[in-house]
């Protein structure tokens, strides 16, 4: 078997057997394929797609490309959560919890934020002491016992992906449905759990620009999981605004906590309680999501949720004293009002605008060797939907740096104001897989 005569099968619009697709991915790992090879057989995925079986192919022969996780001595269902990326998501920090409150086992790999997009391990390390990097025994035995465990990728988990995923960005090949859904689903499914919840999102913030692309996106992963054997379910999310008010590390960690407290933005508590609902499903804890969404409902109301995020933290090592009093977190030294320039209704907020401002305020990072400002970020004080009145302040900038005049200029221009009424809508949009 050749790789060119592999590529050309590809490039001509034909199906790739299992054999033909399992001899690049193991080609690629060990380096008999070289990089160029692979950058053409991308190229022509990119223009001609693959079908759901070979989908499912790729996907399993790159997550068999290094270790895999074995769950199967923890009792009951293990759930995993997973979100496309988005501005402001701290989305897994309070519905992990609250699901874990309820009896599931979430067992969650997560990541780092790299761009306009926060990542999870980041906003779970502004709190001192927080361990990311758990030995698999660690991992394991934390979800036997508190029933959660969020922690970092390790090197070995699908490194097929991690070099593909290097090549793509690079070559001009991110673009492609059946490379994007197998990246994502490799990971997950070689994290062992058994049902998976995907929050695709669609907007200005996220990688697919409309309903109509993440649906797409959304129903390949949901049959790649049902082609190889586990229960996923998506669901479409919008992003044409930031997730909550806060954009950042520690700020989003106290937006989490006052959300488990009751006391959070509307679309994130509804986010969760939607996810949460559907997850409990999953896990087979409640018969339909109406109960599940009433039971992750009086997680938050009785206060289990929050307790059940003190545990999670105090067993990474977390300092929980900075949950139980959010004032102990470090606060930025120059806090910048951007004001409204004139009337109207926020029709949009321009999130990759948002992001990559949180990331020059020193919240994110633009490459992976870039320092983080914990206490740097964005606080919104205007949604989509609401009102403004010239010099209303539109969102404040948290920084300790100087000289960020650009930035705020950059914010001002990222609301987009309408004269007219903006009807507020849900944030959940639709959910894929139910049927599963």
């Amino acid at each position: 078997m050749r790789m060119v005569d592999i590529i050309e099968k590809k490039r001509d619009g034909l199906s790739l057997t299992d054999e033909e697709i399992r001899f690049f991915v193991r080609g690629y790992v060990d380096g008999t394929v070289p990089d160029y090879q692979a950058s053409a057989f991308a190229m022509a995925v990119l223009f001609r797609g693959m079908d759901s079986r070979e989908t499912a192919t790729l996907t399993d022969a790159m997550m068999h490309s290094g270790e895999t996780i074995d769950l199967s001595d923890i009792p009951g269902v293990k759930v995993d959560k997973h979100s496309t990326g988005g501005v402001g998501d701290k989305t897994s920090l309070v519905l992990g919890p609250l699901v874990a409150s309820c009896g599931a086992k979430l067992a969650k790999m997560s990541g780092r934020g790299l761009g306009h997009t926060g990542g999870t391990l980041d906003k779970m390390e502004s709190v001192p002491g927080m361990r990311i990097a758990l030995k698999e025994s660690e991992f394991k035995d934390q979800v036997k016992r508190i029933g959660i465990a969020i922690a970092g990728q390790t090197a070995e988990l699908v490194p097929a992906d991690k070099k593909l995923y290097a090549l793509r960005d690079v070559t001009g090949t991110v673009e492609s449905i059946p490379l994007i859904a197998s990246s994502i689903m490799s990971k997950k499914l070689a994290s062992g759990s058994d049902a998976i919840l995907l929050d695709v999102k669609f907007g200005g913030g996220a990688f697919m620009k409309d309903i109509k692309q993440a649906t797409v996106l959304a129903k390949t992963m949901v049959e790649i999981g049902k082609n190889l054997g586990r229960d996923t379910r998506a669901i479409l999310t919008d992003m044409d605004q930031p997730l909550g008010f806060a954009v950042g590390n520690a700020i989003e960690v106290i937006e989490a906590v006052n959300t488990l407290k009751g006391k959070g933005p509307k679309d994130l508590e509804e986010l969760c309680i939607k996810a949460g609902g559907i997850l409990l499903t999953q896990a087979g804890i409640v018969p339909d999501e109406t109960e599940g969404e009433a039971r992750i409902e009086e997680a938050i109301r009785s206060g289990k949720g929050f307790e059940k995020l003190c545990e999670f933290f105090a067993a990474q090592g977390g300092d929980v004293r900075y949950l139980e009093d959010t004032s102990l977190f470090p606060r930025a030294r120059f806090v910048h009002e951007v004001k409204a320039t004139k009337e109207g209704h926020v029709e949009r907020i321009d999130c990759l605008a948002v992001g990559l401002s949180a990331m020059r305020l020193g919240a994110g990072r633009a490459t992976l060797a870039d320092h983080i400002d914990m206490s740097a970020g964005i606080l919104l004080k205007k949604k989509v939907g609401d009102a403004v009145k010239k010099g209303d302040v539109l969102c404040l900038a948290l920084t300790n740096k100087e000289g960020v005049g650009d930035v705020l200029k950059t914010l001002e221009g990222s609301f987009v104001l309408s004269e007219t009424e903006v009807e507020k809508k849900p944030i959940v949009r639709r959910v894929i897989g139910r049927e599963v």
